[in-house]
């Protein structure tokens, strides 16, 4: 393991990092290490649904130090200047439930996992599947040595494949909390006791905890015992008997109330799981563009999963629409409820492409009925309440971390310009667009 390691952050640093070209810059300089200023840009500051136009908006050391009227802007000496003419700057998304591969893997997979997040504006991951080495990746890129997302990472996963009594649980807990995952990462399998002496640990020690719902446990329990995300909605549609009939709106009401009250955060995964029930066209499906920048064995084995899924005895076309169709329904009643939703994708994951499903995601929430403004709050706004204890982001403010994507259109007034993008800024580092799409075009060419 350690052997990879040094190589990837090595390969994530020169090739992520963009050249200092522009006359402001010194020769060999990191651009995080330089004051960037983005003038004369409209800013999406995130703190409200609106846009403050004419704005230069400084970053030094990683973190925006100054914003205000582009006349009245001090721009520091040798600073990048971008032209924000036209162009919108909002805040860095998040990916709240995303996967970094395994470092056994090879670098260049990685490497190029890694660079698609941020290619799409994805600055923050929340890595939801813990393996050796990642701790050591997550430092490193945290504290500035490689332009990659900031990571927050769960330990390896709660499952009846890891846990076989409550005592196992508690041991678990007590060595993931001391390793310094930042949370614990709940799947399918735990008996009701074992998921209990977990929650109880993880509240003794002071770790947070999320993911799946355990059959054993039920929805209505894990919320009692403070499991603080609800990964996929998972165990909503199980507690509506969604699966059955149409979701009861009382039933419904009672357990968004239930959810808003207990703080608890929801994090819905929607777009693969149309997916993985089957509702999605399997020529959209391999016909995505994305595609090109992963592996062809592993396109070959979604679409080859994908066929075996349809062609399943127990597969109900029918079926599987009314559940897609009764879990917009809930996470409709679960925004306008006040519970606060966290955009997710579970990237990598059967069509679901690193960073490039974030933008498939924003299709169904909108057609969920979330608006634009809801929609990129809850991979900003609501991300850095999530994460207020560790540091300060998801909008743009004096202090506040530089993770920032410049469009070329308002994405308040459609989510598809997102990725209408000019560039995109990780920890004060700017990367353009131009740069960004070379790289894309190094990691196509790669399996070709």
């Amino acid at each position: 393991m350690r052997s990879v390691l040094p190589t990837v952050l090595l390969m994530l640093t020169v090739s992520c990092t963009p050249s200092a070209t522009e006359p402001e810059a010194p020769s060999g300089a990191s651009a995080a290490n330089l004051p960037v200023a983005f003038v004369g840009v409209s800013v999406v500051p995130m703190d409200s649904e609106r846009v403050v136009p004419g704005q230069t908006v400084i970053v030094e050391n990683g973190r925006i130090t100054a914003m205000g009227p582009a006349e009245e802007a001090e721009i520091p000496d040798g600073s990048v200047l971008v032209d924000g003419g036209g162009k919108y700057l909002m805040p860095g998304l998040a990916e709240m439930h995303g996967h970094i591969p395994p470092l056994d893997e090879s670098g260049e997979y990685i490497e190029s996992v890694l660079f698609m997040y941020v290619a799409n504006g994805i600055t923050t991951v929340r890595g939801m599947l813990g393996s050796d080495g990642q701790l050591e990746l997550r430092d490193r890129a945290n504290n500035g040595e490689s332009t990659i997302p900031t990571l927050y990472l769960a330990g390896p996963s709660f499952s009846d494949n890891s846990i076989n009594s409550p005592e196992e649980a508690i041991e678990n807990v007590r060595t993931q909390k001391a390793e310094g995952w930042d949370l614990l990462k709940i799947h399918p399998g735990l008996t009701m006791e074992e998921y209990d002496a977990m929650a109880d640990t993880a509240a003794e020690v002071g770790i947070r905890f999320g993911g799946h719902v355990p059959a054993d446990v039920g929805l209505a329990h894990a919320i009692e015992m403070g499991q603080e995300t609800f990964d996929h909605l998972d165990g909503y549609i199980e507690y509506l008997n969604g699966d059955q009939g149409p979701v009861d709106e009382d039933r419904l009401a009672d357990i968004v109330g239930r959810t808003r009250d207990a703080g608890a955060w929801v994090v819905p995964t929607m777009a693969l799981w149309e997916t993985l029930m089957g509702t999605s066209d399997l020529e959209t499906l391999t016909s995505l563009p994305e595609l090109q920048y992963m592996p062809p064995r592993l396109v070959e084995q979604w679409t080859s999963q994908y066929e075996a899924r349809l062609r399943a005895p127990n597969f109900d076309s029918a079926a599987a629409r009314h559940i897609v169709d009764n879990r917009k329904r809930v996470l409709a009643a679960l925004n306008k409820g006040d519970v606060p939703i966290l955009m997710g994708t579970d990237a990598p994951q059967q069509f679901s492409v690193p960073g490039f499903s974030i933008h498939r995601e924003l299709e169904v929430m909108a057609d969920a009925g979330m608006t634009p403004y809801e929609i990129i709050k809850s991979g900003t706004v609501n991300v850095g309440r999530y994460f207020e204890g560790q540091d300060s982001f998801g909008t743009i403010k004096v202090g506040h971390r530089a993770d920032l994507i410049l469009t070329n259109a308002n994405p308040l007034d459609d989510v598809a310009n997102i990725a209408e993008r000019s560039g995109v800024m990780v920890r004060g580092a700017w990367l353009p667009e131009d740069r960004i799409q070379e790289r894309l075009a190094e990691i196509a060419a790669s399996y070709q």
